[in-house]
C-alpha cells in the first residue's frame, strides 16, 4: 500500500490506476519500505500517510528484470527469491478465483495488476506459478493464486511473463 499511496504522481506510478514495478523499485532505492502490517492494503489510493512509515527499514539497492516471455527464466529467478510480475486481473477467472490452476485464455494480456510470484509447482499434472495477491487472505486460496506456466501466447497465462518480471536486491 505504501507504493500505491506514496509512489504516486505524473512521473511515478498511478496508484490503483497502474504503474510499473521498476518505478516502484526506483522509489524503494530512495525510500525505506515498511511491512504490510504497518501500512495495510486498502482498495483505493489515498494521500501518503507518513505516520505509517516510522520504522521503515527495507531498502532496494538494485533490481533485475527477468527475460520476458520465458518460463524457464522466471523459474530460475524464483529459485533466488520472489519476483514482482504484472498480470491481467480484470477477468472473472482471476477475480473469483478460489482453487486450482488458471490456464489458457481465461485471462487476457492487458496488464493491470502487480502481484508477487513466490514459487512454482505442479497440480494434477499442470505446471503453475504460485502468486501472492495484495487483496488479503480472504481472496483466492488464502491470498494466493496458481497461474499456469503453459500457454499458446508467448506472454503466458494472464500475461505473467511479459511485465517484465522484476526482482529487487534488498538490504
Amino acid at each position: 500500500m505504501q507504493f500505491v499511496d506514496c509512489d504516486y504522481g505524473l512521473t511515478k506510478n498511478l496508484g490503483c490506476n497502474g504503474g510499473l514495478m521498476d518505478k516502484a523499485f526506483t522509489y524503494a532505492e530512495k525510500n525505506a519500505i515498511v511491512t504490510e502490517a504497518a501500512y495495510p492494503y486498502t482498495p483505493k489510493h489515498s494521500k501518503c500517510d507518513s505516520s505509517k512509515l516510522a520504522g521503515a527499514a527495507l531498502k532496494v539497492s538494485s533490481f533485475v528484470d527477468v527475460e520476458v516471455n520465458n518460463v524457464e527464466a522466471l523459474k530460475a529467478q524464483l529459485v533466488k527469491g520472489p519476483v514482482s510480475v504484472a498480470i491481467e486481473a480484470d477477468k472473472m477467472a482471476f477475480q473469483r478465483y478460489k482453487t486450482g490452476v488458471i490456464t489458457g485464455p481465461k485471462c487476457g494480456v492487458s496488464l493491470d495488476h502487480g502481484v508477487l510470484a513466490v514459487g512454482f509447482g505442479t497440480e494434477d499434472g499442470v505446471d503453475y506459478f504460485l502468486v501472492k495477491n495484495s487483496w488479503n487472505s480472504s481472496w483466492g486460496d488464502n491470498g494466493y493464486v496458481k497461474i499456469g506456466q503453459v500457454s499458446d501466447a508467448p506472454e503466458g497465462v494472464c500475461g505473467i511473463l511479459s511485465g517484465p518480471p522484476s526482482q529487487p536486491v534488498t538490504n
